[in-house]
């Protein structure tokens, strides 16, 4: 689908004129070869606006098939967002605790050692003074997760890294995570990813369900986001869009990293919450559309209005921001949410103070703007385009705020 697809009119949204630099950039990005296709999607006051360019792939079948709010994509760590709501939905009705310890749930991770020096080997440890909790695993602070260090360089790293070989089932990778030390005391520090795919596990005990079967019946159904799942099958192969490496080959020619017969296209051993989604614009749209509209969409609840707030709010202490994040100064202006980042000061033409979102490594990209009543998602899929200091993501993020009308 191609062009501009406008849904229900109010005034004070967007200038259409304005809404062309949006679309200009979206085909520049095709038509530069750095991707086959894109989809955007702007949403203020009620005032929808679709932008679907190229195709599904650069060659092969894909390639006759355009882009649409309905293409299937791999969303990355925007799955994160979406894990926390649910885990959210068992807080409020009991089932869960934001500060009860994991442990009866997650007995891997009762009693945890901590590494003395985060860099030094795995064996000189020293006792975790407290256990981890649900809001530790929502804020990204149980003391473990993503460490940068080139391979051999920092035990830990290693050790985290070759957690997921073999693609182990929730109980074997849950059971390999509590075989190794926490990097950090619990709610020490922020660190990135592995928390959510914790809470995947979490959830799918406290549920006593798959953790995919929890997600539909919590959030993905109420909300009708019928092509949000951990695989593909069926007739969404069609739509799945083909995934590309961070570099062309030698040649200038695109390398694949993930096709649609790939391994989004099988039920997964490990359910990933850290990653492990495929959506659509659409559905990310609607999951989107409730947080905003305060945990309703088209009158079905899923979160309260208080739940939502939480989850929107940043929990990190100064302390915890002054020695975390992926390089110095990383939350001078964000914080955490549950899932999710929240913008503490508006640098840019781009979201306000208050706004929430998070990117994902395929390249794509939602936050939502309460001050502005702005919801902004773009997909794409290109490995490691989801980096958002790259330029065309402040070219993005301006193009959208400039299009903005009151």
């Amino acid at each position: 689908m191609d062009g501009m697809r406008r849904g229900q009119l109010t005034a004070g949204g967007f200038s259409s004129k304005r809404l062309a630099r949006v679309r200009e950039l979206l085909e520049l990005q095709v038509e530069s070869g750095r991707v086959p296709g894109v989809v955007a999607v702007l949403a203020r006051h009620g005032e929808v606006h679709i932008h679907a360019t190229g195709r599904l792939a650069f060659t092969g079948a894909g390639s006759t098939t355009p882009m649409a709010g309905d293409t299937i994509c791999r969303m990355g760590s925007m799955s994160k967002p979406i894990v926390a709501a649910c885990a959210m939905t068992l807080v409020e009705d009991c089932t869960l605790r934001l500060d009860d310890p994991v442990d009866d749930l997650v007995p891997e991770l009762a009693d945890m050692t901590v590494l003395a020096d985060p860099d030094g080997p795995l064996a000189d440890t020293v006792a975790a003074r407290r256990p981890i909790t649900l809001r530790d695993l929502l804020t990204g602070t149980l003391g473990t997760g993503m460490v940068p260090a080139e391979p051999g360089t920092v035990p830990v790293a290693d050790a985290l890294n070759a957690l997921e070989l073999g693609n182990p089932p929730p109980d074997e990778w849950i059971r390999r995570l509590g075989t190794l030390p926490l990097v950090h005391q619990p709610g020490e520090r922020w660190m990135y990813d592995i928390a959510a795919d914790v809470t995947g596990v979490l959830i799918a005990r406290a549920t006593g369900k798959s953790f995919e079967d929890a997600l539909r019946e919590r959030v993905c159904d109420p909300l009708g986001m019928k092509d949000t799942s951990f695989s593909v099958r069926g007739e969404g192969l069609g739509r799945l869009a083909t995934a590309y490496e961070r570099d062309n080959a030698a040649d200038g020619e695109p390398v694949v990293e993930d096709a649609p017969d790939g391994r989004w296209s099988r039920p997964p051993a490990f359910e990933s919450g850290g990653g492990g989604l495929v959506s659509t614009a659409d559905d990310y749209l609607a999951f989107a559309s409730a947080l905003l509209a305060g945990g309703t969409h088209h009158g079905e609840r899923v979160l309260s209005r208080p739940a939502v707030t939480l989850m929107t709010s940043d929990h990190l202490t100064p302390a915890q921001k002054a020695v975390s994040g992926f390089w110095p100064g990383y939350f001078d202006s964000i914080g955490w949410g549950f899932g999710m980042s929240v913008r503490t000061r508006r640098t840019h033409l781009g979201p306000s103070s208050g706004s929430y979102g998070w990117p994902g490594f395929y390249g794509t990209a939602w936050y939502n703007d309460p001050a502005e009543d702005m919801t902004a998602i773009f997909v794409m899929q290109r490995a490691h385009a989801g980096d958002q200091r790259l330029p065309m993501w402040h070219d993005f993020w301006t193009a959208a705020y400039q299009a903005i009308d009151d």
